[in-house]
């Protein structure tokens, strides 16, 4: 059996900036396959660590732990598997947690989770945990040697009451024991500042990082109800339908967030890419410029 992972908060006290990638499970072998080659391409960019979200449906969560799996073993890796309360009693979720235990993983995004498709509303399961922060202390005290990452917005939660209530959610989070904060997608960087600045106000003292999104198209954007800065819009306007266009206008985007995020002091930056590793590869290319 392999060694236990590295705790993520160890690699965050270098004072470097780290690079993170996202993936997120495939809903069949041939996904499975076609993420590996995508692994195989990103692993000329050596990310700090990588995640690997975790689905609604039950077919989805073994995903999940086949994919962290094959990340790890495969590849090398640090993994960062999600974990969220949907479905799972707290039981289930102390079970989840002593397989990943016991697999070497030291390294968890703690999620409540958005509703199961079909649902408007998030309700938990029979005997389950209805807040991210439970979900923390209950994975700590079960295993406290896990390091956990919670989820922050810097455009709110859309479920948030407000700006003041959300900053309430994360703080509990934290003060729960959350280890490190990765934000929602943004495309103005101003939002993150602010974000940060009123997270250290609060008293959140978590390294929180950005994650960025090269986008591929408007429509594409429109859907994670995020703000878009008009000079964003009109170069996607002017891009029309040509994919090669867009995804240009998505990385140079995505590359100045990055540059000037790193520059003002960011502890590093998370990349949802959607397993695609074109992306990723070109934003890297483009940061060792």
């Amino acid at each position: 059996m392999s060694l236990p992972d590295r705790p993520l908060s160890e690699l965050f006290t270098q004072r470097r900036p780290l690079r993170s990638i996202e993936f997120f499970p495939p809903k069949d072998d041939a996904g499975v396959e076609a993420l590996r080659r995508t692994a195989a391409a990103l692993k000329s960019i050596a990310p700090d660590f990588v995640s690997v979200t975790y689905g609604a449906g039950g077919s989805t969560r073994e995903r999940t732990a086949q994919v962290s799996g094959i990340l790890r073993t495969e590849f090398g890796f640090t993994v960062m598997p999600h974990l969220t309360c949907v479905g799972h009693s707290r039981d289930e979720l102390r079970a989840i947690a002593d397989r990943i235990h016991a697999e070497g993983f030291r390294n968890i995004m703690a999620l409540r989770g958005d509703p199961p498709k079909g649902a408007a509303v998030f309700t938990p399961a029979p005997d389950g945990l209805g807040h991210a922060n439970e979900l923390v202390s209950l994975l700590l005290e079960r295993h406290p040697d896990f390091c956990l990452g919670v989820a922050g917005y810097p455009e709110k939660h859309p479920e948030a009451r407000d700006e003041a209530h959300d900053l309430d959610n994360l703080k509990r989070k934290v003060d729960a024991g959350g280890a490190f904060v990765t934000t929602q997608l943004f495309f103005d960087n101003a939002y993150y500042y602010r974000f940060v600045e009123r997270c250290r106000a609060a008293g959140i003292r978590a390294p929180i990082v950005p994650g960025i999104m090269p986008v591929l198209s408007l429509k594409q954007i429109q859907r994670f109800g995020v703000s878009l800065p008009p000079i964003l819009i009109r170069r996607l306007e002017a891009a029309g339908e040509a994919p090669e266009i867009l995804e240009a206008v998505g990385i140079d985007w995505a590359l100045s967030q990055i540059r000037d995020l790193v520059a003002r002091g960011a502890p590093g930056y998370h990349l949802y890419i959607l397993n695609r590793s074109k992306s990723a590869l070109a934003l890297a290319a483009g940061l060792a410029a």
